[in-house]
This record gives structure tokens, sequence and C-alpha cells, in this order.
């Protein structure tokens, strides 16, 4: 598969492309075994597992929410609800991931949604000069930095977990 086969994958190189990222959008990783989790991801770049900017969705009181996280840990859902100003976070369906990113958990993007969802960009992610995001596929993988995920997203950057 080349990176421009998969619909997913197209909609995040034609995103970056979009915000003008195009050597970002060349530098996407096809890899040959999914890399659902962070672990996975490390190990087949062969870099941290800090490194790895996990794309977590998240219902906030019911609307979708989008945590980019460091792999390194896990994100604090009460920490998250009181950083975004609702009742309560809790974990997405998979069906209402796909619903509102057009993409598979696993293989979840920091961009190319149907629509934007309101972000929050992990701050330990700025502990790494190059970071790794999924690319719209379980096997698809971009390089990129902390500051261009806040500036792709229009997130918020945060600490996320406790």
């Amino acid at each position: 598969m080349s990176s421009l086969d998969h619909p997913g994958i197209h909609k995040v190189v034609t995103a970056l492309a979009e915000a003008g990222l195009d050597s970002a959008a060349a530098g996407v990783r096809v890899l040959t075994d999914d890399v659902r989790t962070a672990a996975q991801a490390a190990a087949a770049l062969g870099v941290e597992v800090g490194a790895i900017a996990n794309s977590l969705v998240f219902t906030a009181d019911g609307a979708p929410l989008l945590v980019l996280t460091s792999g390194a840990h896990r994100a604090d859902t009460a920490l998250l609800a009181d950083l975004v100003g609702v009742d309560e976070v809790g974990r997405a369906a998979p069906d209402f991931v796909r619903e509102h990113t057009g993409q598979a958990i696993g293989g979840v993007a920091p961009v190319g949604h149907p629509a934007p969802i309101r972000t929050v960009v992990d701050s330990a992610l700025a502990n790494h000069p190059r970071v790794w995001a999924a690319a719209g596929h379980p096997k698809a993988v971009f390089p990129t930095t902390f500051a261009d995920l806040v500036a792709l997203t229009g997130g918020t950057p945060a600490e996320v977990a406790r």
C-alpha cells in the first residue's frame, strides 16, 4: 500500500498539505504491521514511547474531545473534565470515534476529520524534538512536532496526566 492508497491516509496528507506542512505529509510512513498502541509504534519506529502522540477520542458531556497524549502515560479523565469545563469525560465507543473522526481506533490522526474537534495537546510531547502521530490508518504514522500539533489542531496545550 502506498501512502495515498487508503482514503484515511489521503485525508490526513491533504489536511497536512492544506496546513502548509507538505514536508510532514511527505514523511508519512506506512509500516509493515499495525501500530495500534504507543508501544507498538515506538518499537516499529525505534523511538521512545513518550515520542508517540496517541490520538484518544473521549466524550466530554456527550461532545467529542480529542486528546493528543504522550505514549508514556495515560490521560486522566477527571483532570481533562476540569481542564475543558465539563462534568464528565469518558472513553468513546468505536462507532462514536469513527463518526467524529472518519477513522478507526488505532489509526486516528490529529487531522483529517469531517469537522474540527475540540483538542487538547499533552505538554509532555514538547520534551521530544520529533513526535509521531497516526496518519489515518493503523499502519500509518507521520513525524511532526509539539508546536505543529498545537497549530494543526488549534489545540490547547496542557498537562493531561497527574
